[in-house]
């Protein structure tokens, strides 16, 4: 987090001598009193805010500090892939931009990986709940030259819009009109060929009940159609109730309490923690969070529902992401730590690579090298 502060040190009294612009050399008569009030008043606004400061910064390092040591110790045997992972595919490839040539060079890429699912960007969806056929063109060709080129690998539909819990325009999942028109939306990508629903809405709010009526109303339609639903979900508060205190402070609450994602894991059959863009500054900070992150959703979510830990696989440098930073190295060894902590041996686990068309070589190795090997 950015903890950017600057502490200087209480300025030195102006000499009573000093040469003044009108030659004078003291102060006029009777000036003396205010100065020294001024000069208190000072001093204590000047201890007020080094008071404040430290009441900021000592939970923050304590924080920090934890982190680190969460990112310490050897990762347990065997904590590596259980061919459940997945990948993030853009928008191009069921627009028609992409041919059978590229999806042999994504075959070549996913052979000996643990891959098993890619979720296809076939949104997003308008703000109604509704979703053109044109978004999705190619869906049938994609879906046919994947299972052709990668026998096993099953191809959902990655669909997401703008959630209205934060401003006046997107998404509102509090209108049963809505919903209905969403669920209609997942029926027809799944009449397309689709083996399963994969859903970003972002940003989602911790406790929002109408999400949750939302996944219960896909899952009978996707366990109709013998199909997989999946979400992708906000990380989980690292400090008890912390997505009140960041809402309330910024607006933005981002976490999710634990037990909200454990109603969402109980709904669906596979989650994915967004496990970026988690605002620290350094390697070892970021994989003790991510760490801390695969803990605490093995902790929430049940053994019938695949839990994948998202791996950066972009590489931006903005406010609450460091490329330096969020590593896939950091990321694999937090998530290996975490599992080998809390449950080493956890079958229904995996890791997902967001996103394609902004991964790099090195990303591709390291992933291969320290989690697929």
């Amino acid at each position: 987090m950015d903890t950017g502060r600057t502490n200087r040190p209480e300025a030195e009294q102006p000499q009573e001598d000093a040469a003044r612009p009108d030659g004078a050399t003291t102060e006029p008569a009777g000036s003396g009193a205010p100065r020294k009030r001024a000069g208190r008043g000072l001093r204590r606004f000047s201890r007020y805010a080094l008071l404040v400061l430290a009441l900021l910064l000592v939970p923050l390092l304590t924080a920090e500090t934890a982190l680190r040591v969460n990112y310490t110790g050897d990762p347990a045997a065997g904590t590596r892939t259980r061919h459940r992972d997945a990948l993030w595919l853009g928008h191009a490839w069921v627009d028609g931009r992409k041919t059978d040539h590229d999806v042999e060079a994504l075959a070549g890429r996913l052979r000996g990986t643990g891959i098993r699912d890619v979720y296809v960007h076939s949104g997003p969806l308008e703000h109604d709940g509704t979703l053109p056929g044109s978004a999705y063109a190619r869906a049938r060709w994609l879906i046919s030259a994947v299972h052709r080129e990668l026998p096993g690998v099953r191809v959902q539909a990655w669909l997401g819009d703008k959630l209205a819990t934060e401003g006046p325009a997107g998404l509102r999942l509090e209108r049963a009109a809505t919903r209905a028109a969403i669920v209609a939306s997942t029926r027809r990508v799944l009449d397309a060929g689709f083996e399963g629903a994969h859903f970003d809405l972002e940003p989602l709010h911790s406790g929002d009940r109408d999400y949750l009526d939302l996944l219960d109303e896909l899952r009978a339609l996707t366990h109709a159609h013998h199909a997989l639903l999946s979400v992708a979900a906000h990380q989980i508060d690292p400090l008890p109730a912390f997505h009140s205190f960041w809402g309330t402070t910024t607006g933005h609450p981002k976490w999710w309490s634990q037990a909200y994602f454990g109603q969402v894991a109980r709904r669906v059959d596979q989650i994915a923690v967004m496990s970026y863009d988690t605002m620290q500054p350094l390697e070892s900070l970021y994989g003790g969070y991510v760490a801390q992150q695969t803990s605490l959703a093995l902790e929430a979510t049940p053994d019938s529902t695949d839990l994948l830990m998202g791996l950066p696989f972009y590489h931006e440098n903005r406010f609450g992401h460091w490329a330096h930073a969020e590593t896939v190295p950091a990321a694999v060894r937090g998530v290996r730590l975490g599992l080998s902590r809390t449950d080493a041996d956890r079958a229904r686990f995996g890791v997902a690579l967001y996103v394609d068309f902004a991964a790099t070589e090195a990303d591709w190795r390291a992933y291969r090298a320290d989690w697929a090997a």
